[in-house]
């Protein structure tokens, strides 16, 4: 019964002992120090398009209940901001190319005014 009571206030004093390193125990700033979460450190370079090796080495930092929202969602609006930029310019491209295709196939149509072979003067 003595090597009970023993153990129950030894564990008391442990839990005492670890409640107050934890709030403080009045001395210093209080409890523990302000410590900086984790952030994602952008590889997405911005100074050129994103590419495949980029997506490949992108990597979120963990939280408590798995990845930061804030980190994902710039990520993929910035993965999203690109690819909407490169449907832009594919489908300018597109355009230009129909565009060009037509021109070739299209009848030869001259600008040039048509000379007059009466030879009249006004």
């Amino acid at each position: 019964m003595v090597m009970f009571l023993f153990l129950v206030v030894a564990l008391a004093v442990v839990v005492a002992a670890v409640t107050l390193a934890v709030v403080g125990g009045g001395e210093g700033e209080g409890p523990l120090p302000e410590v900086a979460p984790d952030r994602l450190r952008d590889p997405l370079p911005p100074n050129r398009p994103v590419g495949r090796a980029d997506v490949d080495a992108l990597r979120f930092p963990l939280a408590a209940r798995g990845y930061r929202m804030a980190d994902v969602d710039d990520a993929l609006n910035r993965l999203a901001a690109e690819l909407s930029e490169r449907d832009a310019r594919i489908a300018d491209l597109e355009s230009a190319l129909a565009g060009a295709r037509a021109a070739a196939h299209a009848p030869h149509i001259s600008m040039e005014k048509p000379a007059n072979d009466e030879g009249e003067q006004r």
